[in-house]
C-alpha cells in the first residue's frame, strides 16, 4: 500500500505534471492554459479519490495524458480529453460542466470515453470479441476516443498488480481479446507489445520471467554476432576505397511474441532462429 504523505503527494502531481509539460513540447500559451485548466478541474474532481494502489487517482489521468502526448504524439485537445476521461464517470461533474469549462468535441469525446464503459464485458468468455472491436470502433466517431481508451488501458495494465488476483486476469483478458487487436489496427506496434507483454506478465507470470531472463542474457551474444557479421564488409568496403555507411537494426524481442511463435509452431526457446533482422 502506497504511503500517505500529503506533502510528498503533492510533490509527486506536480512532478507528473511538469513531466506531461515536457514530453508534450508545446510552446502555445493559449493551448496550455487549456490544459492547465483541465489539470485542475481533474484535480478538484478526484481529490477525494485513491487508486488500490493507494495513490492519489489524479496520478491516474496524469500518466494517461502523458502518454497520449509523448508515446501517441497527439495534441491539446486530447491531452485534455485524457485528463478528463474518468471525471464525468466518477464525480459530480457532467457534460454539461465540459462544455462550459472547454467545448463541444472535447465533451462528444469525454461522452465516447463515458459510453465505452457500459458496453464492456469480459470478450474472453464469447466467440463475439471481434463484434466487440467492431462496436469500439463504430462508437468511437472521433479516433482520438479510441487512442485515448488505449492509452488508459496501458497505464492500468502498467499499476495491475495492485489489484486483486482476479480483477488483473479478468482486466488482462480483456486487454488481450479487445485493446491489443484495436492498437495492431491502429499501427500502435509499440503499444499493442507492451499490452500483451503485459497480459502474459498477469496471466503467466513464470513463462513471462523466463522468457525476459532469457532475452536479457543472450543480448550481449546477439551484438557480438552482428559485430562479427559487420565486420569483413567493413574491411572490404574499405580496402576498395569505397565510402559506405551501414545501418544496422537488432530485432525488438517481445515475452509474448516469443510465447506466441513457441505455442503456434510448437518450438523450444532454443528453436526459435528469427535472431536478426536485415
Amino acid at each position: 500500500m502506497h504511503p500517505q504523505d500529503p506533502e510528498l503527494e503533492k510533490k509527486e502531481i506536480i512532478k507528473r505534471y511538469r513531466n506531461l509539460l515536457r514530453v508534450w513540447h508545446s510552446k502555445n500559451t493559449a493551448d496550455k492554459k487549456k490544459v492547465r485548466r483541465a489539470y485542475k478541474l481533474a484535480a478538484d474532481a478526484h481529490r477525494d479519490m485513491r487508486r488500490h494502489s493507494g495513490e492519489p487517482y489524479i496520478y491516474h489521468p496524469l500518466e494517461v495524458a502523458t502518454i497520449v502526448a509523448g508515446e501517441m504524439g497527439l495534441g491539446t485537445t486530447s491531452i485534455i480529453c485524457a485528463l478528463l476521461h474518468d471525471v464525468v464517470e466518477d464525480s459530480e461533474y457532467t457534460l454539461d460542466d465540459i462544455r462550459f469549462h472547454f467545448d463541444e468535441k472535447i465533451a462528444q469525446i469525454i461522452d465516447g470515453l463515458t459510453k465505452i464503459e457500459d458496453i464492456i464485458v469480459d470478450p474472453a468468455s464469447s466467440p463475439q470479441a471481434e463484434n466487440f472491436r467492431k462496436i469500439l470502433l463504430t462508437l468511437a466517431k472521433d479516433v482520438r476516443v479510441i487512442l485515448i481508451k488505449l492509452a488508459d488501458r496501458l497505464h492500468n495494465m502498467r499499476t495491475l498488480e495492485a489489484l486483486p488476483k482476479d480483477r488483473q486476469l479478468k482486466i488482462s483478458s480483456e486487454t488481450i481479446y479487445l485493446y491489443a487487436p484495436l492498437a495492431h489496427r491502429l499501427g500502435l506496434f509499440a503499444i499493442k507489445s507492451e499490452l500483451e507483454d503485459l497480459s502474459l506478465r498477469s496471466t503467466e507470470p513464470d513463462v513471462y520471467y523466463s522468457i525476459r531472463q532469457k532475452l536479457l542474457a543472450s543480448k550481449e551474444e546477439r551484438q557480438k554476432f552482428s559485430n562479427r557479421f559487420i565486420y569483413p564488409i567493413k574491411r572490404d568496403m574499405r580496402a576498395k576505397g569505397i565510402k559506405f555507411q551501414i545501418y544496422t537494426r537488432r530485432k525488438v524481442y517481445s515475452p509474448s511474441g516469443i510465447r506466441c511463435k513457441r505455442k503456434k509452431y510448437l518450438l523450444k526457446k532454443s528453436m526459435i532462429f528469427s535472431l536478426f533482422a536485415s
